[in-house]
């Protein structure tokens, strides 16, 4: 079987890599961009930093810097309408998962017209948008390096998955110097979502042996450099290997895909507003130890490749290990359950047969070792309450 493979045109990875902006965009020809950011960036100084970066350049560029988290349909249309304001040939992406989703979703609608509705799979949109270039904040979503983003229709609480080459960014700036500020809640939830991405790429359908390559490799830097970025959050070896860990994981899920974790996470975050990597830790273990009986020795490749067993130890037992780590790394990091969180039991229970037909209608499950029929998954989000 031929794998598909695509990645970003170019990839400047290290400290400092932000600062180049305005030599990539020359190389690709782009003069024109427009920043999609969000306040915080702003706010940190970052956003006008970098125009002044591409101002050395020779290169003028406005800012769009009310993105939100968890994007929608009506933060993208403003987007939308900010960048016709002038004649842009390009997106930058600037923060973490969400400005980087609302600039290829940006890009695409400018390119191509019509309503986000209409590009969520199983649509797929491989011609060409804008080009969009990543420059992620945060150790997490490796939307930097992937062919999807994610916008919510608020109007019926829906986080569509729209897929495609379009959507890949034709370069991408990982800076973990960009990092070294972000608050412990934070790094633990997108450390533990690139893991999850890690884990499911490996175990999927889907997977090969280039996706397999990062997968692991990003699992060995998560799983020794996670609790560290938590505990000291000034630990630069540890951040910048989170930060190259993400985007390894973030290629890995790109070329092969996720699964059963994500498609059961993102109906969560649209329905109660939990952002997405603490909705991917609120049911890693439990769908952890229900899928692997499916696809032991893939499971057991993951306790491996986290130090968690060696070779000599049986599969079954390295699984063990696998499921006890992932419980106990949420312990570690204060992961609460939906109801710790604060979502109401009553409207949880109501919305669980919702969330298991928007779960299956994302595709992702199908891509898990084990594929669940809407009445496991439902005793799965059982599972994952508490």
């Amino acid at each position: 079987m031929t794998a598909a493979i695509a990645l970003p045109r170019i990839l400047r990875i290290g400290g400092g890599a932000c600062r180049t902006a305005g030599d990539v965009l020359v190389q690709l020809g782009l003069s024109r961009p427009l920043i999609v950011t969000d306040n915080f960036v702003v706010a940190q100084g970052w956003a006008e930093r970098l125009q002044a970066d591409l101002a050395s350049a020779g290169i003028t560029a406005r800012i769009f810097a009310d993105t939100v988290p968890d994007p929608t349909v009506a933060s993208i249309d403003a987007g939308l309408a900010c960048l016709r304001q002038a004649a842009h040939d390009c997106v930058i992406g600037f923060g973490g998962g969400s400005p980087i989703d609302s600039a290829k979703a940006i890009a695409v609608l400018a390119a191509h017209g019509g309503a986000m509705a209409d590009y969520k799979v199983p649509h797929v949109q491989d011609a060409p948008g804008l080009p969009v270039i990543a420059i992620p904040t945060t150790a997490g979503t490796g939307s930097e390096a992937t062919r999807f983003t994610i916008i919510t229709d608020e109007a019926s609480d829906e986080k569509m998955l729209c897929a495609g080459l379009a959507y890949l960014p034709v370069a991408a700036l990982v800076d973990y110097e960009l990092t070294l500020t972000k608050p412990r809640r934070l790094t633990a939830d997108t450390g533990i979502d690139s893991l999850t991405h890690a884990i499911e790429a490996y175990v999927s359908r889907r997977a090969n042996p280039f996706s397999d390559g990062m997968a692991l490799n990003a699992m060995r830097a998560i799983a020794a450099n996670l609790r560290r970025a938590c505990a000291d959050p000034l630990d630069r070896a540890a951040r910048e290997a989170m930060m190259l860990g993400a985007t390894q994981a973030g290629i890995a899920f790109s070329n092969a895909s996720v699964a059963l974790v994500h498609g059961m996470s993102r109906p969560i975050g649209a329905h109660f507003h939990v952002p997405h990597g603490l909705s991917n830790a609120m049911l890693l273990p439990a769908v952890t130890a229900w899928s692997a009986p499916a696809a032991l020795p893939r499971y057991a490749d993951c306790a491996r490749a986290m130090a968690l067993a060696d070779d000599k130890e049986g599969d079954q037992s390295a699984v063990a290990r696998l499921v006890d780590e992932l419980a106990r790394l949420n312990a570690d990091l204060d992961v609460p359950s939906p109801g710790q969180w604060g979502i109401d039991a009553d409207r949880w229970n109501a919305l669980v047969p919702l969330m298991c037909e928007q779960a299956l209608a994302s595709g992702s499950p199908a891509n898990n070792p084990r594929v669940p029929n809407a009445a496991e998954m439902a005793e799965l989000y059982a599972r994952a309450w508490g």
